[in-house]
């Protein structure tokens, strides 16, 4: 194993240890002031993923005897955004197709607030951040944001030094974007982690009822014989959000019957996304969060950044010629993040092949006679063309319905397996 690989691979385990994130919290517990356990909430006036979250801000005051204390911030900057052109749309269509199973509202009628209109509302909440209206109140003009309208800012603006202040704070605490929650050393992003935000707090002492939390998982209904139906996997080799979600995707595909088309495509930081230090940290960290609430933690981690992962990219075309690609992602996936298998040799590999039941002599004849480097491409034009760029991401076509619905992330499995079952017989 190459030094470099040797001490990348170090840095992860360390940061997606459970015993890092422990200490990580006890830390920040004895930190904590005289005014008591507080949630920083970082509200992002024209971020349709912020819009979603405020409306459940009140309902988590009520329910955790902690305090929520909100900031207005600005967007992130464009190198945080993966793909800065296509960052803002997806986020909206993302958010317009996620609104509906957490019970929230999201309509807008136009793609983006104008700067004005987002300028004025940041003025008129700025008042708000100390009164206890304020999630209403950014309910209420983000509505008319999202809608449109005009929108009268104060005589005094002071919403500028306000979103500034905000920035800093998120900046030094470590992160990055709108609609983040951040609890005593932890970062938990909007709707979708507020899970696992209500289930700390609740461990902690924290919950005023102790029944079900306000904002679980949205459920998938019950789907079987859904053969008519394709669902397009884009995975990455090294990708730990694809890591930790793939067993996942593996159990969708058994319990659907949903036809797979398995299309991995090239590493985001080997294409040239920008993959920032702050968010490289907290996706090693979130991720390995996803993976202990799901019962997939990152284990013994050899990053197979680099060579490492097109060699095994090279083999790919002849495990799927031999009916075994599913089997080879898997067993690469675990061997990288899970099993501290070393990739990087030809050794690692061989152990991958063996994993998933292919000899070694006729997978290695068999992906010479595939071009790799452009099946990989055609995967990842097929991702671009949905405005996509992440992994993993997912599109589901046919039955009765027209198009395609696709979607980014180990987040939205239970919407695609929705859209599964909207489309099945």
């Amino acid at each position: 194993m190459h030094p470099k690989t040797w001490l990348r691979s170090k840095f992860m385990m360390l940061m997606s240890g459970e015993r890092f994130a422990a200490r990580r919290q006890r830390q920040a517990r004895r930190h904590r002031g005289a005014e008591g356990p507080v949630v920083h909430y970082f509200h992002q006036v024209d971020d349709p993923y912020s819009h979603l979250a405020v409306q459940k801000l009140d309902a988590l005051g009520r329910r955790y005897a902690v305090t929520f204390v909100p900031h207005l911030v600005a967007a992130p900057e464009a190198g945080f955004k993966g793909d800065a052109q296509d960052f803002e749309p997806w986020a909206l269509e993302d958010a317009k197709a996620i609104a509906d199973g957490y019970g929230v509202t999201f309509a807008p009628t136009v793609p983006a607030p104008s700067a004005g209109a987002r300028a004025a509302v940041e003025a008129l909440l700025t008042p708000r951040l100390s009164q206890p209206n304020f999630a209403a109140e950014a309910l209420r003009l983000g509505t008319a944001l999202w809608a449109g309208e005009a929108v009268t800012p104060p005589e005094r603006d002071g919403g500028t030094k306000a979103v500034a202040e905000g920035t800093a704070l998120r900046d030094r605490l470590g992160h990055y974007q709108g609609a983040m929650f951040y609890f005593e050393g932890e970062w938990y992003w909007g709707l979708d982690r507020l899970r696992v935000l209500e289930a700390r707090l609740a461990g902690e002492g924290f919950d005023r009822d102790g029944g079900a939390p306000l904002v679980p998982e949205p459920p998938a209904p019950p789907c079987e014989n859904a053969s008519a139906v394709t669902l397009e996997y884009f995975p990455s080799l090294r990708s730990p959000y694809t890591a930790i979600g793939h067993a996942r995707v593996c159990a969708l595909l058994e319990r659907t019957g949903v036809t797979l088309s398995l299309r991995p495509v090239m590493p985001m930081m080997m294409r040239g996304v920008p993959n920032p230090p702050p968010k490289q940290r907290y996706i090693i960290t979130d991720a390995a969060r996803e993976g202990r609430w799901y019962g997939t933690p990152l284990g013994r981690i050899v990053d197979p950044f680099g060579e490492p992962v097109t060699r095994a990219f090279a083999l790919f075309p002849g495990a799927e010629a031999l009916g075994r690609g599913l089997p080879f992602v898997t067993a690469y996936l675990r061997g990288a993040w899970m099993e501290g298998i070393d990739i990087t040799q030809a050794k690692g590999l061989q152990w991958v092949a063996a994993e998933a039941g292919l000899p070694w002599e006729a997978l290695t004849a068999e992906a010479k006679n595939h071009d790799w480097e452009a099946v990989l491409e055609d995967n990842l034009q097929a991702l671009k063309g949905e405005q996509l760029w992440g992994v993993p991401s997912f599109r589901v076509s046919g039955g009765p319905l027209p198009g395609a619905y696709a979607c980014w992330g180990q987040d939205r499995l239970w919407r695609v397996e929705r859209e599964i079952a909207s489309r099945a017989p």
